[in-house]
């Protein structure tokens, strides 16, 4: 097993943020990349979400009736960390500008004007077209 320091490991790293700002979605391999990052990243926070339910029930077992106040911590963080529990995918996130809480404060994203327009979705090459025979 590659330790984390390792040749291997930093080469299994990726190499892109799990968003798609600053992507040209025209760089097929860059927009895998990103696409591969964006589901790493929530199966990371799923994972995360299990290991800190596998805790809570330890905890649980382990303080039997004082568990309400033994476990709280670990109970907030759980329900913390349950709405990351679900694996969503990537297109909405390809296709909709999502912008941080410091981005945008209480204001529509389609009235702000921040949704992607749809020039900006990879578009299937001429070429490829009159291979296909499409028109």
């Amino acid at each position: 097993m590659p330790t984390p320091e390792s040749e291997a490991f930093l080469a299994k790293k990726p190499q892109v943020p799990p968003t798609f700002d600053e992507v040209d979605y025209n760089d097929t391999p860059r927009l895998h990349a990103a696409q591969d990052a964006v589901i790493k990243e929530q199966w990371v926070k799923s994972m995360m979400s299990r290991l800190i339910r596998q805790e809570l029930a330890k905890c649980y077992y382990r303080e039997g009736v004082n568990h309400l106040e033994k476990c709280g911590k670990l109970r907030e963080r759980y329900m913390q960390s349950m709405k990351d529990i679900t694996i969503r995918g990537y297109l909405f996130e390809q296709q909709n500008y999502v912008p941080g809480k410091e981005d945008i404060k209480g204001q529509d994203q389609v009235a702000a004007g921040l949704t992607r327009p749809s020039g900006q979705i990879a578009t299937v090459p001429p070429e490829v077209d009159k291979l296909r025979g499409d028109k």
